[in-house]
């Protein structure tokens, strides 16, 4: 699983406190502040993504996908920094926004404006508690599963996505998961997806199919113990789908 975004972002608060304390010591008190109060809402962050307590509510990311304005105050050194990486990690790496892994089911990384959504007006499944739903998108039927960068939506929660999901497939929409980068949450839900409609025998052979199309993707121990749990206790059931459609 590597570091993780609690290792990560405490990291960040200690790199903060240090020069925190490097500004104050040389008499600049003022300016080391920002600093200061960085390196604490990093802590807060770090305790709260840690898999033992995982309370992605901590940053009030509505269920429309809208982030009040008091979290955009208090955690504004968390949720800004995560998109200017976000946007920087995309353009180094030249993939693709989205992808198609099954007709009419893409997965991909967070839309942050309507060039980056797949074609046909399709609902979204939003598996990030750090990232809005723009206000083009608003139109548009939308499911939020808040989970934290690097952790995994619950089994129930991942029920609910694909019986969601499945009644929106049922309508003819499009279905667009999608996480930051289309690497890990969404990729999970997707697997599950698949599985529910038949498409997969389980979310292993639902995993390889979704790589040949998105080589990236990196699901870890809390995406594939989450859908081993799914997987047991589910209560959606396989649908016929025609594999060649």
């Amino acid at each position: 699983m590597g570091i993780g975004i609690s290792g990560l972002v405490a990291l960040k608060g200690a790199a903060f406190i240090l020069t925190f304390i490097f500004l104050k010591n040389l008499g600049f008190t003022k300016l080391s502040l920002p600093f200061l109060y960085t390196s604490l809402i990093s802590l807060l962050i770090s305790l709260a993504s840690h898999p033992s307590i995982n309370l992605p509510i901590l940053l009030g990311k509505n269920g429309d996908g809208t982030i009040p304005i008091w979290s955009k105050i208090m955690f504004g050194p968390y949720i800004y920094l995560v998109r200017v990486f976000c946007a920087m990690r995309r353009w180094l790496s030249g993939e693709e926004p989205y992808t198609e892994v099954f007709e009419g089911v893409y997965v991909g990384g967070w839309p942050s404006s309507i060039e980056k959504l797949p074609p046909g007006n399709p609902a979204i499944v939003d598996c990030t508690c750090e990232f809005p739903r723009i206000s083009e998108l608003k139109g548009l039927a939308y499911l939020n599963l808040p989970t934290w960068d690097t952790r995994s939506p619950q089994p129930g929660e991942i029920e609910s996505a694909v019986k969601w999901a499945m009644r929106k497939r049922a309508l003819n929409k499009p279905i667009f998961i999608h996480c930051a980068y289309g690497h890990g949450r969404s990729v999970a839900v997707t697997c599950a997806l698949l599985v529910a409609l038949g498409v997969a025998e389980d979310w292993k052979v639902a995993e390889k199919m979704i790589k040949e199309k998105r080589p990236y993707i990196r699901m870890n121990s809390l995406h594939r113990g989450a859908l081993e749990e799914w997987s047991k206790d589910r209560i959606s059931n396989p649908i016929s789908t025609n594999k060649h459609m």
